[in-house]
């Protein structure tokens, strides 16, 4: 039996979202015989006013301090201790054997240190289909993930925590380009399924809190990884801040 850390990001600042949540865990819960994994999960909530509620079967956190994606991510990998662990939001569902399909691969190939799963909604779109083998790469929204993504965790003892620079927007880009940067290999097992239902969390977050989520986050992807002039990166970044100032104005 492998333990398994599931560290699932959640912001149920009403009681759909919260559902939302619930029902991902439910589906985890129910995804693997207790024989076969075992998942250590804990959810990291941002809406602190539910405190010191705890979702069922869960241990649950309320960080101080503004959500930010890769920082909760962050909190989440030194919170918990087991060899592998996977990142999740919230708005998936998971179908039946997925983790114990992914450890195979880890199993049978030493040199996989990070992996995602299948979306059956998302993947046939862009012509990736269900069982079709391992998908090795680095392709945001291709054979990475972000939403659900699957690793060892001596992998961060090489590429260090997630650069908490980005809060929402690029966090999985940048998580790409640190794979390919350190060498280490990625694929997309289509033989185990986690749907994503894209956009439900962010379709409830008003203009203010998507512009605070998402501005300057392609101008320092850019700085980071494009090389771009630091200069330019400090005057978008200013453009962006204004841009939000005018958006809490309205």
């Amino acid at each position: 039996m492998k333990k398994q850390d599931i560290i699932i990001l959640s912001y149920a600042k009403n009681t759909s979202l919260q559902a939302v949540t619930e029902n991902a865990i439910a589906s985890l819960q129910v995804s693997e015989s207790a024989d076969n994994v075992l998942f250590d999960i804990l959810i990291i909530e941002s809406n602190k006013s539910l405190k010191p509620f705890t979702y069922p079967g869960t241990t649950t956190i309320y960080p101080a301090g503004d959500f930010s994606f890769n920082k909760y991510l962050n909190i989440g990998l030194k919170s918990t201790t087991n060899e592998y662990i996977c990142f999740c939001n919230n708005d998936l569902l998971f179908h039946p054997l997925w983790a114990s399909t992914i450890l195979k691969q880890f199993n049978a190939d030493p040199e996989l240190m990070s992996a995602s799963p299948l979306c059956s909604i998302f993947h046939p779109s862009i012509n990736i289909l269900p069982n079709s083998g391992n998908h090795y790469g680095y392709g945001v929204r291709q054979e990475i993930a972000g939403w659900c993504f699957f690793t060892k965790r001596s992998l961060f003892n090489t590429i260090g925590l997630f650069d908490e620079n980005f809060k929402f927007w690029f966090a999985d880009g940048d998580y790409a380009k640190t794979l390919q940067k350190f060498n280490y290999k990625h694929a997309l097992v289509t033989s185990s399924v986690v749907d994503h239902l894209d956009g439900i969390s962010t379709a409830e977050l008003d203009a203010k809190d998507k512009a605070a989520l998402t501005s300057e986050q392609y101008w320092y992807f850019q700085y980071k990884w494009g090389h771009h002039n630091i200069l330019l990166y400090f005057y978008r970044v200013l453009r962006s801040k204004l841009r939000i100032l005018n958006i809490n104005r309205a």
